[in-house]
């Protein structure tokens, strides 16, 4: 497997906003695109309520979570304080313009952490649960 995997060009990802990267197993990777060009790479999910960060806001090295507008922060994965978390982080690489993920990375982290549920399909899940 090769150690960096093209994604897209800088110019790809909208300014202060994100594109969703998806994998064959886990879920998306949101790639995010700052004022100053930076990129930054998280697991597309809020550790407070699961929220999808690539639909936040970005502003500097953060983003604000859509549900509750927590701040996490791009270059860690942390939400700022008062507020505790992480969400796991990607290495992203940046080359004449063209943003690389870790093709080892996307294959391995973060696997086991679900989506949030919620909705009908809460329901469901909570029956099967406790009804089965």
């Amino acid at each position: 497997m090769s150690e960096w995997k093209k994604i897209c060009m800088v110019t790809d990802i909208p300014v202060l906003g994100s594109r969703r990267v998806a994998r064959s197993l886990g879920m998306d990777v949101a790639v995010f695109r700052n004022d100053l060009d930076q990129v930054f790479a998280l697991l597309d999910r809020c550790p407070h309520k699961g929220g999808p960060l690539s639909q936040g806001i970005v502003f500097g090295t953060s983003v604000a979570c859509p549900l509750h507008n927590w701040t996490i922060g791009l270059d860690s994965g942390c939400a700022r304080a008062p507020d505790e978390g992480c969400t796991q982080k990607f290495s992203v690489n940046v080359v004449n313009g063209e943003v690389h993920l870790s093709g080892r990375e996307l294959a391995t982290l973060a696997l086991d952490v679900k989506p949030p549920v919620a909705g009908p399909a809460l329901k469901d899940i909570l029956k099967e649960t406790f009804h089965a």
